[in-house]
């Protein structure tokens, strides 16, 4: 048996990577395959192949503009999804046309599995933004002949809902939330913080440059980080999912903190597995990036969210987490809001560290049910 996956992997982003590791997971664990049955689409074949031990191929072939790149990729990649069993689309937030390339580039994997004869399942994504008529176009494309649609949160379903997809699509939310560790200790009280920081409009990220907003993000995240030192005997470890931009981002903030004696920044590129045994050790993590928050969920510990993102705020709605969930304006305004929810936390925090665990064991069991979607694609064949 051969299967396929296509996302957005090799990018050293580790969110995505994490993602990629629960899918591969799953896959030797539902069907009688080995690693070098799995082929993997990525824009780092080599590292993908060394880092999980399957084949990969190039996720696409540049070749001067987004149509000819398309055909080019489309011509060179169709023999391989020819010969598979199985095809995963997924997952990540690749149901989009926010670039340019996104929802063609997936599209074309779904026309290549169409015309090929090849089950694909669309699994675990999310959807939005969605707002030309090609990006449309494709995503209803491949929601339609998929055998299976399952996304990561409501909001997706309902989007996808809104543009046409007539399909049947699953909630199952993030397939990394298959990645739950068991085994952590909790502490007596709460004092190892975590966080992760985003290039919030850094000149070279998200959403574009702005010096002047990128200022006030890494101004406002050390003075709440400063107030909750001041309040708390807290230790404060930074962490990358995404390296080495978020790396960079930590140290502006840490220069710009007054409390430093208790802060130390991991300067590395962090695999999936190694950012486990990061959040598993920390009793709270203030997170931005999405998979920080998901692969601490993994590892029972309790989280607190800076939405820079639509993303990160349905995901804090889909645990019920909502009141620890805090957007970039409010942040900047109130610089007391980090030391706010941890004294809320640590006030019982024997029962938070049980909704967590509750939060924890729901979430996996919810992704776990994607496997099922697995199993119907290639029954189906």
């Amino acid at each position: 048996m051969k299967i396929g996956i296509v996302g957005n992997y090799g990018n050293d982003n580790n969110g995505d990577e994490a993602i990629l590791l629960s899918i591969i997971e799953q896959l030797l664990s539902t069907f009688s395959i080995k690693s070098k049955d799995i082929t993997v689409f990525s824009n780092n074949p080599a590292q993908t192949a060394e880092r999980y031990g399957v084949d990969s191929y190039p996720l696409y072939y540049k070749n001067g503009n987004a149509v000819k790149t398309f055909i080019k990729t489309y011509k060179l990649n169709k023999k391989y999804v020819a010969a598979f069993d199985l095809l995963v689309i997924g997952g990540g937030g690749i149901l989009m046309d926010l670039y340019k390339r996104e929802a063609p580039l997936y599209g074309s994997y779904a026309m290549m599995a169409k015309r090929s004869g090849t089950s694909y399942v669309v699994y675990g994504c999310g959807a939005g933004p969605l707002n030309t008529s090609l990006g449309k176009w494709f995503i209803n494309y491949m929601c339609k002949h998929a055998d299976s649609v399952s996304v990561r949160d409501p909001q997706s379903k309902q989007l996808l809902e809104s543009i046409g997809v007539k399909k049947p699509v699953a909630i199952i939310g993030d397939p990394a939330f298959t990645l739950k560790r068991e085994g952590k200790v909790h502490a007596a009280a709460p004092r190892k913080i975590g966080v992760t920081a985003v290039p919030y409009y850094n000149a070279n990220y998200w959403p574009e440059g702005n010096e002047e907003k990128y200022d006030a993000y890494i101004s406002s995240m050390a003075r709440n980080l400063d107030n909750l030192s001041a309040e708390r005997e807290v230790e404060i470890t930074f962490f990358a999912t995404k390296y080495p931009q978020d790396a960079a981002v930590t140290k502006d903030i840490l220069a710009k903190m007054t409390s430093k004696e208790n802060v130390v920044i991991i300067d590395r590129n962090l695999p999936p597995q190694d950012i486990l045994a990061i959040t598993k050790e920390q009793d709270i993590v203030i997170g931005t990036r999405l998979h920080s928050l998901i692969l601490a969920t993994d590892t029972q510990t309790p989280i607190i969210a800076v939405s820079y993102h639509k993303k990160v705020n349905d995901f804090m709605q889909l645990a019920n987490l909502g009141e620890y969930c805090f957007s970039m304006d409010a942040v900047e305004h109130d610089a007391t809001l980090f030391a706010a929810a941890f004294s809320k936390m640590a006030q019982d925090w024997k029962s938070t560290v049980e909704n967590t665990k509750k939060v924890s064991a729901h979430l996996n069991q919810e992704a776990l049910k994607g496997v099922s979607q697995f199993q119907k694609a290639v029954n189906l064949k």
